[in-house]
């Protein structure tokens, strides 16, 4: 039985949401983008390989990880290799984190001279290492700042939109999103992403759209809305309820593109996907793994693959041994072996997402 992505809909609920009507595209700046998905910057994850190989499963716009303007600047060779984009996973969007305006303006001038579609700005990464630094959703706790920052990017930025992606403030008696959004939208922001939990929160209770339909509300740009999105059913309820204009999906994903074409087929008023066999999800693992392995060597492909494994293995039996002996393959050859046993198992319902690791959306 496959793996569920959250618990079932009732008979007949998938064909109601897509009954609805359709999803309308997504316009940012002069960037038409349908269906009206993104696919949420997840630092260590969203490299341009992963995003071209779920691009595929039907996202309207992927996102780069986010990366650091001050290491841009500086040109370092990792930071370099961040930006990359490939042409078939267009429209894409880079991200950059940072606190001088004057960097951020800089870095992306640079990013977008190098091909970047839009360019957004990091205002909700509540990894330590990154607030610590005073940057992510640190920059909340300084509303002048953030504006100051969005102003200096705008002004530097020629042709491609500008766009913010933000938490609901740094702490839970502040919230700040509203007055800077309103602020950002005045010196020429295009659009702005809002997960729905603040700073000191991270990933814990629930991410709340009361929220984000309040940003809709005030703004007369797009509104994108993230936060918990695990089904085609809560993409489309979410749509609904609050009026933004798309929606982003991140961790769900994770191991799970089959999800992205879920939720896409539903915005497209079409009919439900049948859900992936074992054989698919693991021969797409296999690719992957290929992918990674041709692109980045066998050692380093080896490492980065084995958090994405233990993502695409969730729900077949036995996984966690499964997991374990990746985890201390040597080579690409015994991951594949690995896989191949993988191949012959069975699927159990297993709800949720796995959380840690550097599976972190920004």
């Amino acid at each position: 039985m496959p793996r569920p992505t959250a618990p079932e809909a009732a008979p007949g609920a998938f064909a109601k949401l897509c009954a609805m009507a359709p999803a309308s595209p997504l316009k940012i700046g002069n960037i038409e983008i349908f269906p009206p998905l993104a696919l949420a910057p997840m630092a260590g994850v969203t490299n341009a390989l992963f995003r071209r190989l779920f691009k595929p499963f039907g996202l309207g716009l992927t996102v780069s990880e986010f990366v650091s303007a001050q290491s841009l600047v500086r040109k370092n060779a990792r930071t370099l290799e961040m930006i990359d984009v490939y042409a078939d996973e267009r429209p894409t969007s880079v991200q950059l984190h940072g606190n001088d305006p004057g960097v951020m303006a800089e870095a992306a001038r640079f990013v977008e001279e190098c091909g970047a579609d839009i360019v957004d700005i990091n205002f909700g990464c509540p990894a330590p290492k990154i607030v610590k630094g005073g940057d992510g959703a640190a920059i909340l706790r300084d509303p002048d700042l953030a504006v100051r920052i969005c102003d200096a990017v705008r002004k530097a930025v020629v042709n491609a939109p500008v766009t913010v992606k933000m938490r609901l403030g740094w702490e839970a008696d502040n919230f700040t999103y509203l007055d800077i959004a309103r602020r950002a939208e005045a010196v020429g922001i295009d659009a702005f992403t809002l997960h729905g939990r603040y700073g000191k929160q991270f990933y814990k209770g629930s991410s709340d759209w009361s929220y984000i339909a309040k940003l809709k509300e005030a703004l007369r740009v797009p509104v994108i809305g993230n936060g918990d999105i695990a089904s085609a059913s809560d993409a489309m309820r979410r749509l609904s309820e609050t009026g933004v204009d798309a929606i982003m999906v991140g961790r769900a994903s994770l191991g799970n593109p089959w999800l992205i074409a879920e939720i896409a087929a539903a915005m497209r008023g079409e009919p439900k996907p049948d859900a992936p066999t074992v054989h698919q999800r693991i021969d797409f693992a296999r690719a992957h793994l290929d992918a990674m392995v041709e692109r980045y060597g066998e050692k380093s492909g080896i490492l980065q693959m084995r958090k994405h494994l233990g993502w695409y293995l969730k729900g077949v039996h036995d996984a966690s041994t499964l997991r374990e002996r990746i985890n201390h393959a040597p080579s690409a050859d015994e991951v594949r072996a690995i896989l191949a046993l993988a191949r012959t198992r069975e699927l159990e319902p297993e709800a949720g997402v796995e959380e840690g690791g550097e599976a972190l959306a920004v």
